[in-house]
């Protein structure tokens, strides 16, 4: 499939300025996809902030810490919003097709399920998505551009904070006074899944505590395209 023509902004565009252009192109058709982390909530206050009406996508894998959830209604009640839920099987359903605890036997696989399909669904109404990652959280992301063709969801991908350092992401959200999952002051920098994540010491990637004790680094809704980047 070809890509479709579109002048890009420059890569020194600044977050909220990258948000307004995506806007102007796409209206109604941009979305913003969450699972409640602090470069999620960073984009919701800035989207709050300039007063555009995006759809908020909730990428939950029924699998999240208590706290997250928590974090998630905290955001939902303070800025009005109405989290599109994309719809995901039962991990009940899931240890009958898969067996149990799939997440220890091939977490690839776990990911695709509770978390690649369902916004291959969620992402089919949409020309544009825009999600929170930051070149310095992995090796695996330090090239990720500001805006990419991704050739898997058929959508325009936009990354405002991928300049973005995790002191940075910080100091936007107590300037704001941005409601943040307390996992965070125990050291989880980086927050999925419960039988998936561990704390990390400040030595470590912001990303160490994902899948620790195996090679994976990535959920899979990041790449696996010509166009994407992990």
């Amino acid at each position: 499939m070809a890509i479709p023509s579109l002048q890009l902004p420059s890569e020194t565009i600044s977050a909220e300025d990258l948000l307004v252009w995506a806007y102007e192109q796409f209206g109604d058709g941009l979305c913003l996809t969450c699972s409640w982390q602090t470069q999620s909530s960073v984009l919701v206050h800035m989207v709050s902030e300039l007063g555009f009406p995006i759809d908020v996508i909730e990428l939950d894998t029924q699998l999240f810490f208590r706290e997250s959830y928590e974090t998630r209604d905290q955001l939902v009640e303070r800025y009005g919003l109405n989290p599109i839920q994309p719809k995901v099987i039962t991990v009940a359903e899931q240890h009958r097709r898969e067996g149990p605890n799939l997440w220890e036997r091939d977490p690839d696989r776990c990911c695709h399920i509770r978390k690649v399909e369902p916004l291959l669904e969620a992402l089919a109404p949409y020309e544009a998505w825009a999600s929170g990652i930051r070149r310095d959280q992995a090796p695996s992301r330090a090239h990720t551009p500001k805006v990419q063709w991704s050739e898997r969801y058929d959508v325009w991908k936009l990354h405002p904070l991928a300049d973005w350092d995790e002191k940075r992401v910080w100091a936007y959200i107590q300037v704001n006074e941005i409601p943040y999952n307390p996992l965070h002051e125990a050291g989880y920098r980086s927050i999925g899944c419960i039988p998936c994540t561990r704390p990390t010491s400040p030595e470590e990637e912001e990303r160490a505590g994902r899948w620790a004790g195996s090679d994976k680094l990535e959920c899979g809704i990041h790449g696996a395209s010509q166009t994407d980047e992990e």
